[in-house]
């Protein structure tokens, strides 16, 4: 198994404090930007030490150390102490749909699609409920964000079915499209999926009442969804950028 992303982003500024204290270089470029990373993932931002959220600049950090410990070592001391259960969090955090999906979504930079992602993912542990409507707002933001390129029309109110089906049609990717047996089904399974990710929101999601005897999920039920949700947006943004020529596979005619 291999660490995360995050996890080597708060590695990286540990050692850069700690490397200060021992060498007195620093770059402050490099401390805005590691923090800059970790407080744009919703994530690793809920468990950033709080005297590295407090402080946009570096210089601000050593005066905090200085005033707060009288010798290196206690400074030292005090920088792993706080470290470390924010990299133990981070170390294995994750699953690989979580990580692909989210360097995929950054990458990009659709901030509407990538809020969504980041917003299932905060609350997958004490919002259940509220993780998977954002799973499926993901969904939603990345057909209308992907018909929008392609200029196709729709309407704004459409559910997620609907817009599905109308951007896996301009994506070639509709179960009718094809006629091999194998593609037929797996095409035919992300319709289902969608369409389950939908049903399970109306049901169980935070987005309407649920009456007197409500349906709870469990974070284990959040996580299929982000998940499920997490794998179809990156099939769509994939085909998408096999359609227009920018993806790796962009030179074979691929589902």
């Amino acid at each position: 198994m291999t660490v995360s992303a995050g996890y080597k982003t708060a590695e990286a500024l540990q050692e850069m404090i700690v490397g200060y204290l021992s060498s007195g270089v620093y770059v402050q470029a490099d401390y805005k930007r590691l923090r800059r990373d970790l407080l744009e993932n919703a994530r690793t931002a809920k468990h950033l030490p709080q005297f590295i959220r407090d402080r946009r600049d570096f210089a601000e950090v050593m005066q905090y150390l200085s005033a707060e410990f009288a010798v290196t070592s206690a400074r030292k001391d005090f920088i792993w102490q706080m470290f470390r259960p924010f990299l133990d969090l981070l170390e294995f955090e994750g699953t690989p749909v979580e990580q692909t999906t989210s360097e995929l979504l950054q990458r990009l930079g659709m901030p509407g699609v990538y809020e969504a992602w980041n917003r299932a993912l905060s609350r997958h542990t004490h919002d259940p409920a509220g993780a998977i409507t954002a799973a499926r707002t993901l969904l939603e933001e990345a057909c209308k964000h992907i018909l929008s390129d392609l200029g196709v029309a729709y309407d704004g109110s459409a559910d997620l079915p609907k817009l599905y089906k109308m951007t896996a049609g301009a994506l070639l990717i509709a179960p009718t499209q094809h006629t091999e047996g194998v593609f037929k089904q797996i095409l035919g399974g992300c319709t289902a999926v969608v369409e389950g990710l939908g049903a399970l929101r109306n049901r169980v999601g935070d987005a309407h009442g649920k009456g007197p005897r409500p349906v709870r999920p469990a974070s284990r039920h959040a996580q299929l969804a982000i998940d499920l949700a997490g794998s179809v947006a990156t099939f769509l943004f994939a085909t998408w950028q096999v359609r227009k020529g920018e993806g790796p596979s962009s030179q074979q005619r691929s589902t």
